[in-house]
């Protein structure tokens, strides 16, 4: 049985995003909280749709690698899964906001809801995390809670502007 994480394994280093999954406090809402600072960076630079993209396969390759020898499959620790669900909530704000503040707002409401929808796990989040005890169950579960995060995100841009 391995020591999870190991910060000298690069697998470890990236599925903890870089030792934040090793807070002792929420370490899910501080990953999601990193995965918005980098996206938001990011995004001025590159195509974050495709970002999205390889993100989400190559953290199924990493998790995969990772919980090969672990007893618990889904580790705490593990929060590369977060910045892909928070990647996904916060697509629509690169490409269907034009200003400032609502891009804003909306990064904030879907931090929110992300973590929403990723905590309580509503239907049918919780069935895959449940059922899929696998690299894929770990990051489609957060994926799904960022699809999630969008609609209610949309809503209060609504109602607000």
């Amino acid at each position: 049985m391995k020591t999870f994480p190991n910060l000298r394994n690069p697998f470890d280093l990236f599925a903890s995003l870089f030792g934040i999954g090793l807070i002792a406090f929420a370490p899910g809402t501080f990953g999601s909280i990193f995965a918005l600072v980098v996206f938001v960076v990011l995004s001025h630079f590159i195509n974050m749709f495709f970002a999205t993209l390889i993100i989400f396969v190559l953290s199924i390759f990493v998790c995969n690698e990772v919980i090969r020898d672990l007893k618990v499959k889904d580790h705490k620790a593990i929060v590369i899964d977060e910045l892909v669900g928070m990647w996904i909530a916060l697509l629509p704000a690169t490409y269907l906001f034009d200003s400032m503040e609502e891009r804003i707002t909306y990064a904030i409401s879907a931090l929110i809801f992300f973590r929403f929808f990723d905590i309580f796990k509503v239907f049918p989040i919780y069935l895959i995390d449940r059922n899929l005890k696998n690299a894929f169950g770990i990051v489609l579960d957060d994926a799904i809670a960022g699809l999630f995060a969008i609609i209610p995100s949309f809503l209060i841009l609504y109602f607000l502007f």
